[in-house]
């Protein structure tokens, strides 16, 4: 362990510095070991190490570059969202040797930060860098089976990168508690490798934390001062810690370390909240309190004042928390919220009304809105109770087959069938052209002029000129 200033954040006082220093991973270290020995006789020509964050996937690559004397060449999601970013960096250094002759190595880390639509070129430029580099090409992510970095599994090898275990964790904890000189009983430091699960960065953070300004650390203690760890957590996980929080503090960091945004969050708590709450007085202060959520979030929309959302998470956190005041625990199956699942279900056909209220709009020259919300019922009244009308409104609009069933409802077959019967009894569109052909044609040639008289024949005149020689 390097040890430093003591202004030096722990997380980086303690990082490891060769593979010696790196803690378990004995798989994932073999693994890469051997690839980049053999490199480039292999049969990939980049590595991509995959698992949760604060394993130590970055710190791995260090410490081999650092050990077999490679030079690293470092990207970050942030830098590698743009092809010209990687042709500038990575690619030019793909077929180079490092200062002083030093053999390099690229390191691409985050590369699931890359947005396939959003960083245009972005993944076609690492396609390109693996496909022309001469040193090794080394990738990071922490969700491997993301879509968008199928084309990088295809051309990698993968190189699992496991949470530790929680025996590990406490053990590298007691070096730095040694190294700092502070006591701490092994309880205290069990829990927060407990609650780290896994995440030896975020286990560093919150020992550093706790032991700010103290040199003896007890379970009691650590209980006390620890709120809930700041990384994302999936929806039952949320749900579980803000019904079960014992404190605001604690309801709002759940709130804020959950994978959903703030609509969804509200959806999944309103869904669950009667699973959870059987008093009907609790009940009764968590809607009450979600309720107030919503209403700052609909103020959100309609003035742009951000600085309401902080009262409107703390209310659908917080609020919804604090409203349990019975102490009975009972275990409960999340559902998913129905109205989500609902609007999956009907994704298609909101797709399709969109599309109705978009041709509305073109033909009556209103807003779309105004169209869905004040053209399209009526036209369903219609659609559904005067076939005839219906098609002939259809038909005007050049309304699709899907369009139709949408308005018509159970009669569609019918009025789709009247359409049908009355583009028939319409002239074509080739024979009302050949038409309008014929008519200008018709137009253009010369009408037909009387004989003048130096062309009548003699004695073929009228009037008094049949008389004049």
């Amino acid at each position: 362990m390097a040890l430093g200033s003591s202004n030096i954040p722990w997380i980086f006082k303690y990082r490891p510095r060769t593979l010696s220093d790196y803690i378990d991973q004995e798989e994932a270290k073999n693994k890469l070991i051997e690839w980049i020995k053999r490199f480039p006789n292999t049969e990939y020509k980049a590595a991509l190490l995959y698992g949760p964050p604060g394993t130590g996937k970055t710190t791995l690559v260090e410490c081999l570059a650092r050990d077999l004397g490679y030079e690293v060449v470092e990207m970050n999601a942030s830098d590698f969202r743009r092809m010209q970013d990687i042709e500038r960096i990575a690619i030019a250094s793909a077929d180079k040797a490092g200062l002083f002759g030093r053999r390099r190595l690229i390191l691409l880390d985050e590369v699931d930060g890359i947005n396939a639509k959003a960083d245009l070129g972005g993944l076609e430029a690492v396609l390109r860098l693996i496909e022309i580099t001469r040193v090794p090409v080394i990738m990071t992510a922490n969700d491997p089976w993301s879509p968008n970095l199928r084309p990088l599994r295809n051309v990698s090898l993968a190189i699992e990168v496991k949470k530790l275990s929680e025996g590990n964790v406490v053990k590298l904890l007691k070096k730095i508690c040694l190294s700092e000189k502070i006591e701490c009983d092994d309880e205290a430091l069990k829990e927060i490798a407990r609650r780290s699960e896994g995440d030896l960065r975020s286990a560093i953070n919150d020992l550093e934390s706790v032991a700010r300004g103290v040199k003896k650390i007890s379970l009691d203690y650590v209980r006390e001062i620890l709120g809930y760890r700041d990384r994302e957590r999936n929806p039952f996980e949320t749900l579980g810690r803000i019904f079960s929080a014992r404190s605001a503090r604690a309801a709002k960091a759940a709130a804020g370390s959950s994978q959903l945004d703030n609509e969804m969050l509200m959806q999944w708590i309103n869904e669950n909240i009667p699973a959870q709450m059987q008093d009907p007085e609790d009940l009764w202060r968590a809607y009450e309190a979600l309720s107030r959520a919503d209403v700052y979030m609909g103020r959100i929309v309609k003035t742009g004042n951000w600085d309401l959302l902080s009262y409107a998470i703390d209310l659908m956190s917080a609020g919804v928390a604090m409203a349990k005041k019975s102490t009975e625990r009972r275990w409960v199956s999340y559902r998913f919220p129905e109205k989500i699942r609902l609007m999956m279900r009907t994704k298609e056909a909101r797709g399709v009304r969109d599309d109705i209220a978009r041709l509305i709009a073109s033909h009556d020259k209103i807003s779309t809105s105004t169209a869905k919300n004040h053209v399209i019922p009526y036209l369903m009244i219609i659609f559904r109770n005067n076939p005839t009308e219906a098609a002939k409104i259809a038909l005007g609009m050049k309304m699709s087959d899907t369009m139709i069933e949408y308005l018509a409802g159970p009669r569609a077959k019918e009025v789709i069938s009247i359409v049908k019967e009355l583009e028939k009894k319409i002239p074509s569109r080739e024979s009302v052209e050949k038409k309008q052909v014929e008519a200008k044609t018709e137009a253009k040639k010369p009408e037909q002029q009387p004989k003048t008289r130096k062309e009548e024949k003699p004695g073929k005149g009228v009037g008094l000129d049949r008389f004049i020689k």
